[in-house]
């Protein structure tokens, strides 16, 4: 799923932190001969995020592991469901098993927490969209797992979009001379995205030719206020305090799109253990 040349790299970072010259328990507690199988298990109710990165972690320690998912990505795990089996070599499985089980805790964690915020939306117009507020290296699979809970990426990186914000406002003096610096130096063809405030603000966006309008941190009566004004001209996103809790009066609205830090800032890694269940 992921390219070799991407997911290699994150997976050898991984274990080279945590295994560095061996991991001594396993390697005084075991033969190296004993062989078996060990299946991931469902501690709790999820959404499926990472089975390929859960097996290719093992498989790149150990070449000759085999693994078998049970579940696709995006399919919601009951507790005690099995979510995939690796076999072969003991030693090697649990010497992988905390790297393996840390990438796919994490992208079941976030493919879970964003269905419920799409759910949360559910027959409203709102997209769902993540930020760049990630841990640093692993952003690609961050944003699979918001994609297989059914959530949409914003930019990638500083590099794919352009986002005007509030720091950048203040040192150019306000919307107008930012956006004409930023269309002398783009080409024609890239969006411009710009941070606003106030009606105030709004409004200057809307004289200066911005493509689409973030609001920021604003009350829900003002999100109302300045979808109004923007009568449809642009696509409007909300930013800024998104939770369960108000995720739909945000969309309710009327906004295109809903940016939510949280799906990937402060997920709860999804609990699943790797237990033991044959020895050969």
């Amino acid at each position: 799923m992921f390219p070799n040349h991407v997911i290699h790299p994150i997976i050898r970072r991984a274990l080279a932190e945590d295994v560095g010259s061996g991991d001594i328990t396993t390697l005084a507690v075991l033969t190296g001969r004993e062989a078996g199988t060990a299946q991931a298990v469902a501690k709790s109710a999820m959404v499926v995020a990472g089975l390929d990165v859960f097996g290719r972690t093992f498989h790149f320690f150990d070449p000759d592991i085999r693994f078998t998912a049970c579940l696709p990505d995006g399919q919601k795990a009951s507790r005690g469901e099995v979510l995939a089996e690796v076999s072969g070599k003991l030693q090697s499985i649990l010497t992988a098993e905390r790297v393996a089980l840390n990438f796919f805790q994490r992208m079941c964690g976030i493919a879970t927490t964003t269905r419920q915020y799409v759910e949360a939306v559910g027959g409203l117009h709102a997209k769902i969209l993540d930020t760049r507020k990630t841990v640093p290296g692993l952003r690609i699979l961050d944003k699979y797992a918001v994609r297989v809970g059914g959530g949409f990426n914003h930019r990638f990186a500083l590099y794919d979009g352009i986002l005007i914000k509030d720091n950048h406002l203040a040192l150019v003096g306000g919307i107008s001379a930012a956006l004409a610096r930023v269309r002398e130096k783009i080409p024609h063809t890239l969006k411009v995205e710009v941070e606003v405030k106030n009606l105030g603000e709004v409004e200057e966006a809307l004289g200066a030719g911005v493509d689409v309008i973030l609001l920021d941190n604003m009350t829900i009566p003002a999100m109302k206020a300045a979808v109004d004004l923007i009568g449809g001209r642009v696509p409007v996103e909300a930013s800024g305090n998104v939770t369960l809790a108000n995720v739909r009066q945000i969309a309710e609205a009327g906004v295109d799109f809903i940016s939510v830090g949280a799906l990937t800032h402060s997920v709860t890694a999804a609990d699943i253990s790797l237990l033991i269940k044959e020895i050969d």
